[in-house]
This record gives structure tokens, C-alpha cells and sequence, in this order.
């Protein structure tokens, strides 16, 4: 459990040096040797009332699950999906078992999560199993990577705090904007440091509505810089939309405003919606006389 105490996000990379992947169609997950993209980034979620048993979420917003399906008709293997279920149950939870440098995923079955060899259909597969033989012992064996470490929030609300108090204007001009008579400390906050980057969990809104940005946290990425074009340009390489407004949401009134200039100090994590000019959002901001 140690390799996940302080984790917020990581990537599982396996015995066959392949990381475990979220597939694009959001239910299958497989192995994939690139472990840059977002679909191998795992957010991990610590359950209430344990300390040894975790979720982990995927970019889309769905849970590692061990399904009761089988993998193949007569093999014991079952299939591992992404899903999110009505209630979170036992089939989403996951006990990490120290093994040397590595760590094993144990279902509250007893069984482990495990990266498939050999010859398809095996190939690239994820189950979860008790492996029965001596050359497939390895396979429940994975490394963690630790893509982003967890911030202690018993140490301060004054992040917080400064982040809502300079994160609204009706331009959302950071250069404009008075800074806050707050001190944050280097011993007050320890979350990332400005080399570090800050985090930024982003939604899409869709053609017909605004995605609701509470509902979960989204795809995310790291971002060092501090201009919105820059941002704006790494979110689209990140998402693959050509035409994209970042816009933030206001802690005052909960309207969207798209961001201008420069983003808010000290490297605080943000939430933003990327409006397309074919979606609502836009319609609404041009009803507003708000250009997007």
C-alpha cells in the first residue's frame, strides 16, 4: 500500500514492460508499451474506512473492475474493464501486496490483476487470475509510476483559499487582478513546486449542453507554463480538437468566462471547460455578448 499512499495519479507498468491502458472506447483495457497518453494514467482513489484497498480511475472517469465475465469460454481467466456502477462495490477495489520492489492487485477475491502473453488473443489482454503456472508467475507483477504525488490537505486551506480569491474577474485577467492580502509560506503548502507545473483537470462541453465539471474529475494534465494561449495549445495537442476555448468556471456564480492572459499564481491545480464554438456554451456566451 505504501507505493500508493502519497499517489494521486500513476501509470502500472508490467512484467512484458507494457503500461496498462484504458481503451478509447472506454470499456476495454489492455497493455501498450507507450505509456505517454492520458489512457495510461490512472487516478488513484483511497477507500473510505480502509488503508489497504484503493480505486483506480481511469481518464474517463471509469473504474478498474474485475468483472465476473470470462475471458475465454473454459479459461479461468476473467475479463478487467473500465465501468462505473451503480454502487460502488467490491468488483472496483483493489489491495496492493508488496513483492520486492513491485506490487501485486488483489481483487477481494483473491484474485490478481494480470498482463496477459503469448499469442493473440492472450496478447496485450489484461485478466484477473491465480496464476497456476511457474512462467506466468511474473505476469501479476507491476511497477508503479508515480505521475503525480497526492497534496497533504491537512496542512492549509490557504491554497484553496488564494486560488478562489484570485481565479474570478468578469475578463478572468489575471494581470489585472489585485493579489489578495494572504501570505502562503513555504511550510504553509506543499504541493508542487513552480519546476513542477500545476495540474489541470479539464472537461469538454459537448454540442447539445456543458458537461457538469463537479460530477468527476475528468482527464487531467501537468502544465508548466502560466499563458492561456500556452495552455491552450497543450490542450488541444492533449485532446485533439483543432478550435477550443479554455474557460473557467466562477466560485461566485457559477457562470462560464473564458480565461484571458495569464493563469492564476502559485501553480494552484485548476478545473477548466473547453467550449467548441459548435456547442451550447458558445451559443450562450454570444446570447451574453461574451466572445468566444
Amino acid at each position: 500500500m505504501d507505493f500508493f499512499l502519497k499517489a494521486k495519479t500513476v501509470r502500472l507498468r508490467s512484467h512484458h514492460d507494457k503500461y496498462l491502458l484504458a481503451e478509447d472506447d472506454e470499456e476495454s483495457v489492455s497493455q501498450d508499451r507507450n505509456g505517454s497518453p492520458k489512457t495510461a494514467r490512472w487516478t488513484v482513489e483511497p477507500v473510505p474506512g480502509s488503508d489497504s484497498i484503493i480505486r483506480l480511475k481511469s481518464c474517463y472517469g471509469k473504474y478498474l473492475t474485475a468483472s465476473n465475465q470470462h475471458f475465454l469460454l473454459g479459461m479461468t481467466g476473467r475479463k478487467v474493464l473500465q465501468t462505473v456502477p451503480r454502487r460502488l462495490d467490491s468488483s472496483v477495489e483493489w489491495e496492493p501486496v508488496r513483492e520486492g520492489g513491485q506490487v501485486k492487485l488483489k481483487t477481494r477475491y483473491g484474485n490478481f490483476l494480470r498482463a496477459n502473453g503469448g499469442l493473440p488473443p492472450w496478447r496485450n489482454s489484461v485478466t484477473h487470475d491465480i496464476p497456476h503456472r511457474s512462467a506466468t508467475l511474473d505476469w501479476i507483477l507491476w511497477d508503479v509510476d508515480v505521475v503525480e504525488n497526492r497534496v497533504l490537505q491537512s496542512l492549509t486551506g490557504h491554497a484553496h483559499y488564494l486560488q478562489k480569491i484570485v481565479s474570478h474577474s468578469d475578463s478572468l485577467d489575471f494581470e489585472s487582478t489585485s493579489p489578495p492580502s494572504i501570505s502562503i509560506k513555504s511550510g504553509d503548502y506543499l504541493g508542487h513546486g513552480k519546476s513542477d507545473g500545476r495540474t489541470i483537470y479539464y472537461h469538454v462541453a459537448d454540442k447539445s449542453t456543458v458537461v457538469d465539471d463537479d460530477a468527476n474529475e475528468g482527464c487531467s494534465l501537468n502544465f508548466k507554463g502560466n499563458g492561456v494561449d500556452e495552455l491552450t495549445q497543450k490542450l488541444k495537442e492533449d485532446t485533439g480538437l483543432e478550435d477550443i476555448v479554455v474557460c473557467t468556471r466562477s466560485p461566485l456564480n457559477g457562470e462560464l468566462y473564458p480565461l484571458r492572459l495569464q493563469l492564476p499564481p502559485n501553480n494552484a491545480d485548476m478545473h477548466v471547460i473547453l467550449v467548441q464554438p459548435s456547442s451550447k456554451a458558445a451559443r450562450d456566451f454570444a446570447e451574453q455578448g461574451t466572445p468566444v
